[in-house]
């Protein structure tokens, strides 16, 4: 079967190409920042008792330029990921320019873990694959899925001549999925679900050149050090990844098992503090700009000291990390509609029949009465109101996470997870590492941890409770 749209794949990239830009050129025109009631503050002059509709208007525009960010917006990484590492080399394939065989969208969806925008795709597309049409097991067709801008949270970036010449990321990469209503790994966007399914560490581990990456994270570039980064990336597994490695060069836990952790909601963290697992980094904007800088590998600026310690962050300092510089900025302007619009994603309903509402109810009761739950997950945040953070001591679990993290006003902690929207965030298991494959299992844990007393019938209640967030 032939690629999408035509016979020649890479004529076929740069029209459909041609069709994503200037759709995008709609957008942003639509959006500008240029226009002055859409910067942030564009509120500050109005009356806090009527602020009028030049603050609506303002909101609004803060919401779209934020998800535009959220959604396409690389930050220039692919100087990083297509540039250093060459990994759209691996993706292309041999027979199309690149090397070894290439990633098919098959591939892509079922291994790597990869999503698809339905709404992306044009018509003849989708009734392609309807129909069976499009061959999946060709890497032609993932490069035309890149040509407009379907593949979630992956860029692509053509030459005149159609050829894929650099690949970028963005933050729906990690932090979005799709509802599967096409066909399993292709639906509408859900901004702010973590992508379960997603298999970072196989997909970096694919680039043709590591030496960059294996030079910053371990401080050699020889085959066996390469060897060993490639080891670290294959052990996190899909819906895992480790924000910390780059830093202290840690790849795996005293135990032998992965350092990596499960990737995070970016929904329902309004009202919230500290965010995602290790406590004593920040908040929902200094994550924004710690991934997009140190994570991503954006062209932005980003200051954290603390990570000017070669002791406990060797490889923050071969990175300079704790001060990065670049000219231009193509971060930190982007940081206050990126914040509006993450806080703007409320947690997700359950569906009808995922939970017992009779059950539920008597379970919220074992929740804010003996379970001692609200003590720290308080309603309606569900996480602390304040310090959201404790020292691992206090909930029974081991340090080893919470020490890899900048220590807190308290020492070394966690963060005290919201649970709103549990249920669309639990395939990989719970707390920080996926320790706990069930409900019942944290359940379990802290009835032992704090000898409440529990008895089966209120464990099984308190389970459906959070199931019902």
């Amino acid at each position: 079967m032939k690629p999408m749209r035509g016979s020649s794949s890479r004529v076929t990239v740069v029209a459909i190409t041609g069709v994503a830009v200037t759709a995008l050129a709609t957008i942003l025109a639509a959006v500008s920042l240029s226009n002055p009631d859409d910067r942030p503050g564009a509120c500050e002059s109005q009356s806090v008792d009527a602020p009028g509709q030049g603050c609506a208007k303002a909101l609004v525009g803060l919401f779209e330029q934020g998800k535009e960010i959220f959604r396409f917006d690389t930050f220039g990484d692919e100087d990083y990921w297509g540039g250093i590492l060459q990994l759209h080399k691996a993706v292309e394939g041999a027979a199309l320019g690149g090397v070894g065989p290439g990633v098919s969208p098959r591939t892509a969806l079922t291994v790597a873990g990869l999503k698809v925008d339905v709404d992306a795709l044009p018509g003849n597309v989708q009734a392609q694959l309807k129909q069976g049409k499009v061959d999946l097991d060709n890497p032609a067709n993932t490069l035309a899925l890149l040509g407009v801008n379907a593949v979630v949270g992956v860029k692509g970036f053509f030459d005149s001549r159609g050829s894929l010449s650099s690949i970028g990321i963005t933050c729906a990469l990690c932090h979005s999925t799709v509802d599967d209503s096409f066909a399993p790994g292709i639906g509408k966007r859900l901004d702010g679900w973590p992508n379960q399914d997603l298999n970072v560490g196989l997909i970096v581990s694919l680039a043709p050149n590591l030496a960059q990456m294996a030079l910053q994270v371990l401080g050699a570039t020889d085959p066996a050090t390469i060897n060993t980064l490639k080891q670290v990336l294959l052990s996190w597994g899909p819906g895992f990844y480790d924000a910390e490695v780059n830093i202290d060069a840690i790849g795996f836990r005293p135990d032998g098992k992965s350092a990596a952790t499960r990737i995070p909601a970016a929904y329902g963290h309004l009202g919230e503090n500290l965010h995602t697992w290790t406590g004593g980094f920040g908040n929902v904007t200094y994550w924004n700009a710690y991934v997009a800088n140190l994570q991503m590998h954006g062209n932005g600026n980003f200051n954290d000291e603390r990570f000017n310690d070669p002791g406990k962050y060797p490889a923050a300092i071969r990175g300079g990390f704790f001060k990065l510089r670049h000219d231009p900025d193509q971060v930190t302007s982007k940081l206050a509609p990126l914040h509006y619009y993450q806080l703007s994603l409320k947690a997700p309903t359950p569906p009808p029949g995922s939970f017992d509402p009779t059950a539920a109810k008597r379970g919220e009761t074992v929740f804010n009465g003996q379970g001692k739950c609200s003590e720290c997950h308080m309603p309606p945040l569900y996480t602390d109101a304040g310090y959201n953070a404790h020292k691992p001591a206090e909930i029974c679990i081991d340090s080893f996470q919470a020490d890899r993290g900048p220590t807190g006003a308290i020492g070394s902690t966690m963060v005290t997870a919201q649970l709103s929207g549990l249920w669309a965030r639990s395939k990989r298991g719970f707390y920080h590492d996926g320790r706990f494959r069930t409900l019942l299992d944290v359940a379990n844990h802290y009835d032992a941890c704090f000898n409440i007393g529990l008895s089966p019938g209120d464990k099984s209640d308190l389970v459906e409770f959070l199931k019902s967030r």
